[in-house]
């Protein structure tokens, strides 16, 4: 990838990694019902999940180049089921808490990392313009993987921060804020799958 074209790629990765998204919702809502400890582990599963959904999209890349774009319209439907089902969990979280805090946990960022449609087709987006034009080198592909964790767990870390920060106001909107969340969610789903 020419020089030149790194401007573009971080304007890129800014943008569409801190806009509103599956697994930045997810955190945000993360750090205001559970608070930011419980939810940095939750971050560490997006960041793992986020590791090897870039890692996957790279040698895929690699392997089959130009001709998976034809393919990469599927995977939009799997991660927008999961993004509703992330909603419903959300809408359950605003009842009373029942003792039980299982939707905030590593495993739970990791799957939201690794089905989220947005940061998958990114990937592939970024591969297919920024690399593979100049070239198919595996290591190529790799570097800019690692570029992409500032779009991806980067963005996330930060709206789990803005969540934490906010959570005292929020908390006392719980329910409100886990409507909103989840009609956010829903909405992201809508447009995965409309785009």
């Amino acid at each position: 990838m020419p020089l030149r074209l790194l401007p573009s790629l971080f304007a890129l990765i800014l943008v569409w990694g801190f806009t509103p998204g599956p697994a930045n919702i997810y955190a945000m809502g993360c750090s205001i019902l559970y608070g930011r400890h419980r939810s940095l582990v939750m971050w560490t599963g997006l960041l793992c999940g986020f590791s090897v959904a870039a890692s996957m999209a790279a040698v895929i890349t690699h392997l089959v180049g130009p001709a998976m774009s034809q393919y990469v319209g599927y995977v939009k439907y799997l991660g927008a089921a999961y993004i509703l089902w992330l909603a419903w969990n959300m809408l359950r979280s605003t009842r009373k808490e029942d003792g039980k805090k299982r939707s905030c946990s590593f495993l739970t960022g990791f799957i939201v990392q690794l089905t989220n449609a947005k940061i998958i087709i990114f990937d592939f987006m970024v591969f297919s313009i920024y690399v593979l034009p100049y070239s198919s080198r595996l290591s190529d592909l790799f570097i800019v993987a690692a570029l992409l964790l500032v779009a991806g767990p980067g963005a996330n870390l930060v709206w789990l921060i803005a969540g934490a920060a906010m959570s005292r106001f929020l908390t006392t909107y719980r329910r409100q804020v886990g409507w909103v969340m989840a009609a956010l969610l829903t909405a992201c789903a809508a447009m995965i799958i409309v785009k």
